[in-house]
């Protein structure tokens, strides 16, 4: 099964200069926690989550208005995958991340969707005896598993 399948589009995202506030509206109104984040070469470049966004502002003594993107994203690895890799790429790439949500990137670099465990828990089949199914519930448990299980934290908040 093909990430363009399965992933969302068109996709919504933000640029580094797009401030916290803004982003916070961008996800609530497209129901999402998680934006890809394009620079002005149309390139993705990392991602903001409703969680950074909630530490950010948090941790500093700053309006939302007064944030942007760019001050709040990692120069973290950029997990992602492409439209014409497996599914079981998206879900490597999720698990070696730590993430539930992936920008779906073309061969250019530019932003083509997003693909989150959301859609792609609806396309688990169970295993039956004597049958491999081409995406197995199994598989997607032991995905999330080790994308959710506790991890020691290293990184301190920026005040």
């Amino acid at each position: 099964m093909k990430i363009r399948e399965l992933m969302s589009t068109p996709p919504c995202c933000c640029r580094p200069e797009t401030n916290l506030g803004s982003a916070t509206e961008m996800m609530w109104h497209t129901n999402c926690g998680f934006l890809p984040v394009v620079g002005n070469d149309g390139k993705v470049f990392g991602v903001i989550t409703d969680r950074d966004i909630c530490i950010a502002l948090g941790t500093r003594n700053r309006l939302a208005g007064d944030v942007s993107v760019r001050d709040v994203i990692t120069s973290q690895k950029l997990f992602y995958c492409g439209p014409e890799d497996d599914v079981h790429v998206a879900l490597q790439a999720m698990e070696a991340g730590r993430v539930r949500r992936l920008p779906v990137i073309d061969h250019d670099g530019s932003l083509a969707g997003i693909i989150s465990m959301d859609d792609i828990l609806p396309k688990a089949t169970a295993a039956t005896l004597g049958a491999q199914p081409e995406l197995s519930s199994d598989e997607i448990v032991r995905a999330y598993c080790a994308i959710t299980s506790p991890q020691v934290m290293t990184k301190r908040a920026v005040a």
